[in-house]
């Protein structure tokens, strides 16, 4: 036994209120980094912290054969264990407790989402935090003038021309120089320390990020925009709701200026001395937004996201956790930010799947950010073109104010797409006649094309023109994709890489050829047939040297003729002014799929694509590439737009039970035994079942079923879902079956895990 558990601790996250801290506590209920479900009881050292022992508090322990970080959950005088068999804490970390804002929010995220309650505290704290880093900001020196160095002319010292130099450069900055900024300009330590002795300068130490102070400018270093009808409307309704939690969905097409709303309400919420968390759905938007922000306040603006060191990120926190960061800025993880004055939430894009977890910890960040908009009682605004399901029934219902933008801020509408069919035309690199016509034109008016193909690499496969082999991956149940740069064959499930082969491995004919298209072969074509104009291709495999993305995007912004070739990532809030056409070479790749929410994440993408073209003093055209030009839904969507396609396929979730309607979980199976993972999910299933009773249960057990993809990474995938209109009900059932799972001796050899709202049933 690690440190000894009570079992009166918690299991799938589930934890008591935790108590007043005693007057002298003697044990102490630890959360430590693992999976196991539940506190461990450990003996309270004789060394106490300043303030005494609290929740919060990060401790180091004993646990096995390690000493690892844990945090106090609960302090109390007994345990069901003896009080000799309890290992006691090695030490206390912090004389402090971490914020209770975050605990309480770690606590909600590990109950909700069937999650260890250790594990979800770790995951939660920058990396460094994590290590047993002092809960510390880092600080830097200051140089200022002293009352005698004012008064001191240059000249005074003499020969000393360096100091006298050095006198003069903070003689121009009355605020003062950090010690990085003046060693960059040349000058030495020992100048300074011969400046400090001679009594004319000072040093101050300073947080990294230092608190904001506004001065006589105010908290705006450019001014707000001019706000067209639609756009003051949703502001003045947002302004209603700043001292309450008021949920806004804000549906506004692309373009038409929703990010200058972000602005003002933010500032509104900084002018009251409070925080603004914006939440992005990828790292590529990070900098965009970052710079934006930055540009328009003069108030500290902080990035939270995996790009960025872990030094960098560990000031950030520390930064919004003390409240001298008024705003923050981050992908998903930055939603279990602390707060010290928490003002407004913002989730830009909040359809975006990047939101939800899909690993580990399964959360969703768009649902948690409004859980903790309600638990501080404040407003949380969901902006997008094309909202979520789930947030279109909630604004239906009522639970959500539902505002509008229809206007883009240029004087033209958003162009409509048009489908184009491409049955019995020949190809070039996935493009036919007509659209090759179409790129030509507008590359010789002056301006720019995007051509969007959802799949990397230079084609999906290759296969044997002889006997009809087809390259595979021989750990997945996938075809294996062909890359030109660098030439070989590669699998985007295990990332598994593999030689071109020189001759067919079946009938050793040599007449391999490529199948369907990629980003790499429709650059290729593009470059052939467009030779004067440049080709830049974005991808995850074209930008994976730092900066890379963004310098593409500037040389992209100059404006010069070019073609864009890349994947979803440029479908995603980017502005290109000099955009006038989009063509998407597939449009059916993910119209078809297994998912039942395959269709809703494919017109929200066709939406998003759509909205890069025209977004400037030109209008914009959208060509879409199908070979289902007759489908009623695509239609429905190019004739009528994504809010007709959305009411329908709400109409068709509801009469086939499917969320928004009802409400679902995933237990996840895997091993490299096909006989060991088929056999616990049934035996789950057949316990799940009798545990819930007759037909009558609120809860359905479906399955067990092979995953879409059943062997991945050489290990078998099955799964159970757990289905119910009731979510408590749902959330009762799930905890029962994870913890028969955990006491289950034969789910030690199967890797298991619990999705919780599962947004892909892959």
């Amino acid at each position: 036994m690690e440190g000894g558990y009570s079992s009166r601790a918690n299991t799938g996250g589930q934890l008591p209120v935790t108590p007043s801290p005693a007057s002298h506590p003697t044990v102490l209920g630890i959360a430590v980094p693992t999976p196991l479900r539940r506190l461990f009881d450990y003996r309270a050292a004789s060394d106490v912290p300043p303030g005494g022992w609290r929740p919060g508090l990060r401790v180091r322990v004993p646990f096995g054969r390690r000493e690892v970080m844990g945090i106090v959950i609960e302090c109390r005088t007994h345990s069901e264990i003896a009080l000799a068999d309890l290992k006691p804490v090695s030490a206390w970390l912090d004389a402090s407790p971490l914020p209770d804002d975050w605990l309480w929010l770690c606590r909600f995220t590990a109950r909700y989402y069937q999650h260890a309650l250790g594990d979800t505290l770790h995951q939660s704290l920058p990396v460094l935090l994590r290590q047993g880093r002092p809960l510390e900001a880092r600080t830097r020196e200051r140089w200022f003038l002293t009352a005698s160095g004012r008064d001191c002319p240059p000249e005074r010292l003499g020969r000393a021309r360096r100091q006298a130099e050095l006198l003069a450069l903070l003689r121009l900055h009355p605020r003062g120089l950090t010690s990085n900024i003046i060693t960059a300009q040349g000058f030495s330590r020992a100048q300074l320390d011969a400046l400090v002795d001679r009594g004319l300068i000072e040093c101050q130490q300073e947080a990294v990020i230092d608190g904001p102070s506004p001065g006589s400018g105010g908290w705006l270093a450019e001014p707000a925009l001019s706000l067209n009808r639609e756009q003051a409307t949703v502001l003045a309704a947002l302004h209603e709701g700043l001292d309450r939690y008021h949920p806004c969905l804000l549906q506004g097409v692309t373009g038409s200026g929703k990010t200058e709303v972000y602005l003002q309400l933010i500032e509104a919420v900084v002018a009251r001395g409070r925080q603004a968390l914006v939440l992005v759905p990828e790292i590529g938007l990070t900098p965009q937004t970052l710079a934006r922000f930055r540009k328009r306040f003069r108030v500290p603006v902080v990035a939270l996201h995996s790009g960025i060191s872990d030094g960098e990120r560990l000031d950030a926190w520390l930064a919004a956790t003390s409240g001298r960061a008024p705003i923050v800025i981050g992908t998903r993880s930055a939603i279990f930010t602390p707060l010290a004055r928490p003002g407004a939430i913002i989730v830009d894009e909040e359809h975006d799947g990047s939101y939800k977890q899909q690993d580990g910890l399964r959360y969703h960040a768009r649902d948690l950010a409004v859980v903790r908009a309600h638990h501080h009682a404040i407003p949380v605004l969901l902006g997008s073109a094309t909202p979520s399901l789930e947030s279109l029934a909630l604004a239906q219902a009522g639970r959500y104010r539902h505002l509008h933008l229809t206007r883009r801020a240029s004087r033209h509408p958003p162009a409509r797409l048009e489908l184009v069919d491409l049955r019995g035309r020949a190809r070039q690199g996935g493009l036919i006649a007509p659209t090759i016509d179409a790129i030509r034109k507008t590359l010789t008016a002056g301006h720019q094309v995007l051509v969007f193909i959802n799949r990397r690499g230079f084609a999906p496969t290759l296969a044997c023109h002889e006997c009809g082999w087809l390259a595979e991956c021989d750990r997945c149940d996938a075809r294996l994709t062909l890359h030109r740069q660098p030439p070989q064959l590669a699998c985007h499930h295990c990332e598994r890489q593999r030689p071109l082969p020189d001759a067919c491995p079946d009938c050793s004919s040599a007449d391999l050829r490529p199948l369907g298209a990629g980003t790499e072969r429709a650059e290729e074509t593009l470059a052939a047939l467009f030779p004067d104009v440049a080709v830049h291709r974005i991808d995850r495999d074209s930008t994976r040297r730092k900066d890379a993305f963004e310098n593409t995007l500037a040389e992209v912004r100059r404006g010069a003729p070019c073609l864009l070739v890349g994947t979803q990532m440029l479908a995603k809030g980017h502005h290109l002014p000099h955009v006038t056409l989009v063509v998407v070479i597939n449009a059916d790749a993910g119209l078809y799929a297994s998912d039942f929410r395959a269709l809703e994440h494919s017109a929200q993408l066709l939406i998003q694509v759509a909205g890069r073209a025209g977004r400037a003093e030109h209008p914009g055209r959208v060509m879409v590439q199908t070979l289902h030009s007759d489908d009623p839904h695509l239609r429905l969507l190019a004739e009528h737009g994504y809010d007709a396609l959305a009411r329908q396929l709400l109409e068709e979730r509801r009469a086939a039970d499917l969320p928004p309607y009802r409400f679902l979980a995933l237990a996840r199976f895997e091993s490299p035994r096909e006989a060991d993972v088929t056999t616990l999910a049934d035996t789950a299933a057949s316990a799940l079942r009798d545990w819930l009773g007759p037909n009558s249960s609120p809860v359905q057990c479906l399955g067990p079923v092979p995953a879409p993809m059943e062997r991945r990474q050489n290990r078998y995938h099955v799964q159970l879902m757990l289905s119910s209109t009731q979510r408590s009900k749902l959330h009762e059932a799930s905890a029962w079956l994870a913890a028969w799972l955990e006491s289950n001796r034969e789910a030690r050899r199967v890797r298991w895990s619990l999705d919780i709202d599962p947004q892909t049933l892959s």
